[in-house]
């Protein structure tokens, strides 16, 4: 089915995988701020935003060492900490998100520098009547394909903020061509006996996904997690080594006795040394007593290179099993029907 491209073209009807098979491009998008933004004293940044447009947020912390304390809120209201030396970034791709618009406004009763990161909507709206700084990302079909272009625009940030350095933002720049070569190994034309993501789908399909990762590796996983879930329409978890050993290791040895799982491990050689062996040590004490994992080794020499490999393999890995589950990838119309139904 998987190497079937006329029933590839029926089901995906928006091409959600030629977006992937481009997002490669997202890295080389240039983005600029005021010649007048040069803040000074930021003691701490918080990123407000919801699904995939806090994806960047999560990426940013595995891989870079900010200088100062960097928190996500996914929330209608934000810390009691954010003040005048609070970089407050107000993130939603459509721009509409009612939590990070709630966010944004407490953000200003506390004179936060506010900088708004969207492709359009009422965020863009505000910014431009207040005088915000802002990054406008380019249109894609859904929020969550377009996790690297958000993340090239919130390192074009911190950059012109200086708490990130520019060599960060070159070696974001040049990953790209990296990335493409690695693509193309995933793509539709590729047979399914030469390709992991299509192998990854077919061990997949039927089961509910739970997606594990270290410190390092825990933003891919999160990632694969959304894209099951938007993509595939397909439950899934995630969580992260050590902690996992600390709870849930001891939840797979009982129940449910049948566990209709498909358990996926992302195993970076760049991890602390203990947690690479606390994955190899929970899989031989877990044989038999869960799904033994699926194996997902990033390739690359950086941090970088790993991460954004990772992701576009469970993005690729993704789209698959939707056109397993006989479904069009893109739409995600519960979720609008959600937001119609909390203004009724």
């Amino acid at each position: 089915m998987l190497d079937d491209l006329k029933y590839i073209h029926e089901k995906d009807v928006q091409d959600a995988l030629g977006v992937n098979e481009k997002q490669w491009q997202q890295l080389q998008e240039a983005f600029t701020l005021p010649d007048t933004f040069s803040p000074h004293g930021i003691q701490n940044i918080v990123l407000a935003g919801m699904g995939g447009s806090a994806l960047s947020a999560n990426f940013v912390r595995a891989w870079l060492d900010l200088p100062v304390p960097f928190e996500t809120i996914r929330d209608y209201d934000i810390p009691a900490y954010v003040g005048n030396n609070t970089l407050f970034v107000a993130s939603s791709y459509s721009g509409n998100t009612e939590e990070t618009i709630s966010a944004l406004e407490q953000a200003a009763q506390r004179e936060a520098l506010i900088v708004v990161i969207a492709a359009g909507g009422r965020l863009i709206d505000i910014a431009k009547k207040r005088d915000y700084p802002y990054l406008q990302l380019p249109l894609i079909s859904q929020p969550r394909y377009a996790a690297l272009v958000s993340l090239k625009a919130f390192t074009t940030l911190l950059v012109a903020a200086k708490v990130a350095n520019k060599e960060s933002l070159e070696e974001l720049t040049n990953s790209a061509e990296w990335l493409r070569d690695r693509i193309q190994s995933w793509v539709p034309t590729v047979p399914t006996k030469d390709n992991q993501a299509k192998q990854l789908a077919q061990e997949i399909i039927g089961k509910s996904v739970v997606v594990y990762g270290g410190p390092k590796m825990y933003p891919a996983a999160y990632k694969w997690k959304i894209s099951f879930n938007e993509n595939a329409k397909h439950v899934a978890w995630v969580n992260q080594y050590p902690e996992f050993n600390h709870n849930e290791f001891i939840g797979w040895t009982k129940q449910p006795v049948d566990k209709p799982y498909a358990v996926i491990d992302i195993r970076s050689s760049l991890e602390h040394a203990r947690t690479q062996k606390r994955f190899e040590v929970s899989e031989r004490l877990l044989s038999g007593q869960r799904p033994a994992p699926l194996v997902v080794t990033p390739q690359g020499e950086t941090l970088l290179q790993q991460l954004l490999w990772a992701i576009a393999l469970g993005d690729f890995t993704s789209l698959y099993v939707a056109l397993l589950n006989g479904i069009n990838p893109t739409p995600v119309d519960l979720i609008e029907t959600f937001k119609k139904s909390l203004d009724e």
